[in-house]
């Protein structure tokens, strides 16, 4: 008999329960979800799951860490290191990065959140720490690059940040919601709303 994936090697359980867990919190949201189905999909006991993490709580946290805030930190690592202008950046790694939110797992935890956060203040509290933060920290690091270099003009986009997220925000809700009656593209309704940003901070077109 085959030997299931997740026993392979011990040293792995964690983060293939993690992912186990992030399949189930996607089918059934936090709330439903229960651990004997999460330990069912790694293929592991309940009492070997316990033994790394010993809360539903801890598992959700668990696929944060493995699946959110991997990305995000390394989009904030491409702000730190890259020798590309703000505007370069912006229309090549962030709007990459941008684009592939709606059409990953991860948008099915961004709408878990929107739907269950509330209920659930710690875990809000732990996406915002480690997730939130360095988001809008990265991305004011952009901004600020890009008016210091006179890329940008000072703008409304120097205090909210979030105005660029915003329309990935809103794809991941449509798609969730809507995709039935009208699908958006969200590629393009990502791209055109930066390129709306863009040309209102930058320098070069308020000459133009």
């Amino acid at each position: 008999m085959t030997e299931p994936r997740f026993r392979r090697r011990k040293e792995d359980r964690p983060a293939e329960i993690a992912e186990a867990a992030l399949a189930e919190f996607s089918a059934k949201g936090y709330d439903a979800a229960r651990v004997d189905d999460v330990a069912k999909r790694a293929g592991v006991s309940k009492g070997l799951l316990y033994l790394y993490f010993r809360t539903k709580e801890e598992l959700f946290k668990a696929v944060i860490r493995n699946f959110v805030s991997p990305r995000v930190r390394a989009l904030a690592d491409g702000i730190r290191d890259t020798d590309l202008s703000a505007e370069q950046f912006l229309r090549g790694p962030f709007l990459q990065f941008a684009k592939q939110i709606p059409k990953s797992p991860v948008r099915k935890l961004v709408r878990l959140i929107v739907a269950e956060g509330p209920k659930h203040p710690d875990l809000i509290e732990f996406y915002w720490d480690n997730v939130v933060v360095h988001g809008l920290s990265a991305m004011r690091t952009l901004i600020a690059r890009g008016v210091k270099n006179g890329e940008f003009r000072q703008s409304a986009l120097d205090e909210f940040p979030q105005m660029l997220i915003m329309p990935v925000l809103f794809s991941v809700v449509w798609t969730g919601v809507f995709n039935k009656q009208h699908p958006l593209d969200t590629d393009r309704f990502i791209e055109s709303h930066l390129d709306f940003m863009l040309s209102s901070v930058l320098r070069k077109a308020s000459h133009g």
